[in-house]
């Protein structure tokens, strides 16, 4: 047996199921991968429609190239659920006469929740028939941050299998084999809540540095506590494209400088590139206060997010930071 798996980083429960279904010859008609984005859910269909046909066969299956792999993603335009004409015109069809080359067919839905949402069950009731008479060598794997979205007729036909966020080392893996330069992964990775595509996107795009710049920015102006500064800093903060994410940084940020200012080492740090900054900073933010700020942002989050006006919020947030006591 080939080893397809080898690109599936930190889901052994997942994998070793699926290895076990396929040394049986016993592939169940379809599944039900389930956890948040750019953790491994589709690689991993990948490398199971590619553990079936052959490791010969790995290129055109990543390409999209192999008759016996499909994959239908939700449609770009609307509520991005697939319409019922594309299920009977081009899926069920395809269903109906699949395998054409090889000895076992996948069709894969990177999205079904997006795809077949239960809001819009007309889709999902068309594959539902189908599922509940799946055809021989033919295996069906729907992906799913949110599979509470699913019509509970389709989920009881799928056998699930969950994959959990990746670890920090996985994280850091991914960066250094796409090449992001050293000193921009520990911040992607801490950020990223263990999924691969933040992580890159983080890094990538630069919004790591700038997220870093933004913290500096308000940390510089709770020092100085002018009122007009912090004004310009709240409303920074609440045009932040994420302000999850930006609080997040934050709190990084100032868990960085607590760290700093106990003493641990550098290479301990989330934004360890900027080792000096914290420790010019840390020289004026003592340790039980920064740790206080971290408190903050962490209790506050979820109340910033649900909050009706950005603006507001965010002066509330930096008046309790510049209070903030040990």
């Amino acid at each position: 047996m080939s080893d397809a798996f080898r690109a599936v980083l930190a889901q052994e429960g997942a994998v070793e199921v699926l290895r076990r279904a396929l040394a049986t010859d016993r592939l169940a008609s379809a599944y039900l991968f389930t956890g948040p984005s750019g953790v491994g859910k589709e690689r991993t269909a990948l490398a199971l429609a590619t553990e079936r046909l052959g490791a010969a066969n790995e290129a055109r299956i990543a390409a999209d190239n192999h008759p016996d792999v499909r994959r239908f993603r939700p449609r770009d335009e609307g509520h991005r659920n697939l319409k019922v004409e594309t299920l009977r015109k081009e899926v069920l069809p395809y269903a109906e006469f699949a395998p054409f080359e090889g000895p076992h067919a996948f069709v894969i839905f990177p999205e079904a929740d997006v795809s077949f949402p239960e809001a819009h069950p007309e889709s999902a009731n068309a594959l539902l028939k189908t599922l509940e008479e799946p055809r021989p060598k033919v295996t069906f794997v729907l992906l799913a941050e949110r599979p509470d979205r699913l019509l509970p007729t389709i989920r009881s036909r799928c056998q699930p299998l969950r994959f959990g966020r990746l670890p920090r080392t996985a994280i850091l893996r991914v960066l250094a084999d796409a090449g992001v330069p050293e000193e921009a992964r520990p911040v992607a990775a801490a950020l990223a809540g263990g999924r691969a595509d933040l992580a890159l996107r983080l890094a990538e795009d630069g919004l790591a540095a700038s997220l870093l710049e933004l913290a500096l920015r308000v940390d510089a102006a709770l020092a100085e506590r002018k009122p007009g500064l912090l004004v310009e800093v709240a409303e920074a903060l609440a045009k932040a494209p994420d302000r999850g994410l930006t609080l997040d940084a934050l709190a990084l940020f100032y868990r960085d400088l607590a760290s700093t200012g106990l003493g641990r080492p550098r290479e301990t740090l989330h934004f360890a590139h900027a080792a000096d900054t914290l420790e010019d900073r840390a020289a004026r933010v003592a340790p039980g206060v920064a740790a206080a700020r971290v408190g903050l942002l962490s209790a506050l989050r979820d109340d910033l997010e649900a909050n009706a006006s950005p603006a507001i919020a965010m002066d509330a947030l930096l008046h309790r930071l510049r209070t903030a006591r040990p």
